[in-house]
């Protein structure tokens, strides 16, 4: 199983539930916020009009509507994420990234966060990203990572470890392909997971690792953990 495989996708994201216990984990999260970063990334440019593709239950959307006071349009490919988002008064649109239902130069930013390593074709996807975008327009990506929490994933053995098609290691090699300038904003902090059976609760909620969990380690808590996030600011050409 991989984190671009489209059955698994579907199962992933069909509720809220295993995102939402993945999610609680950063509860305890230090050091620089990729929200915060990635919010001030796009006040920059003063958008009127921002795309959001992969918004998950619509945080983000919602706060770019409220803080920015911008129009937000939201693409998810999962039905249930589009009704939360809904519920969060987002304008929230079942779709498919590398098949986006706009014309060219519809919006003058748009955000991508945690999603861009989903895609079973990165090129495809981040081409339709960039042609939906105004001349000059916007991308903000926010990934992990490939040694995200790897204090972590090390207790489980090498078998832990996968391949992750978008991270902070080699994203913007992709988007330069699309792109006329990317530049890497680095997030990266601290996780304290406080026991083993929070431990137990995030790796059983992993996309691809779920099977893991049961050999975590019974000593060695609380565990901090490494938290490696990074938001890729593309500028689209102007010409």
């Amino acid at each position: 199983m991989t984190l671009n495989d489209p059955a698994s996708v579907r199962r992933e994201y069909a509720s809220e539930e295993r995102l939402a216990t993945r999610r609680s984990l950063w509860d305890s999260a230090d050091g620089p916020d990729p929200h915060a970063i990635a919010l001030a990334a796009l006040a920059e440019v003063s958008p009127r009009r921002v795309l959001e593709v992969g918004p998950g239950p619509g945080e983000l959307a919602a706060r770019m509507q409220h803080e920015l006071g911008v129009e937000v349009v939201a693409v998810d490919s999962s039905p249930r994420m589009v009704e939360l988002a809904r519920g969060r008064g987002v304008d929230a649109r079942l779709g498919d990234v590398q098949d986006l239902p706009f014309e060219d130069g519809s919006f003058d930013c748009a955000v991508a966060a945690w999603m861009l390593y989903h895609l079973p074709d990165l090129d495809r996807g981040l081409a339709e990203l960039a042609r939906v975008l105004v001349p000059g327009g916007r991308l903000i990506a926010v990934t992990n990572g490939a040694r995200n929490l790897h204090e972590l994933w090390d207790t489980l053995g090498p078998e832990a470890q996968r391949e992750h098609p978008f991270s902070c290691e080699d994203g913007a090699q992709a988007l330069e392909r699309q792109f006329a300038r990317v530049e890497t904003r680095d997030a990266t902090g601290h996780v304290t997971i406080p026991t083993r059976a929070v431990a137990h609760r995030y790796v059983s909620a992993s996309t691809t690792r779920s099977r893991l969990a049961d050999r975590l380690p019974e000593d060695g808590w609380p565990l901090r953990a490494t938290r490696t996030n990074c938001i890729f600011v593309a500028d689209k050409d102007g010409a």
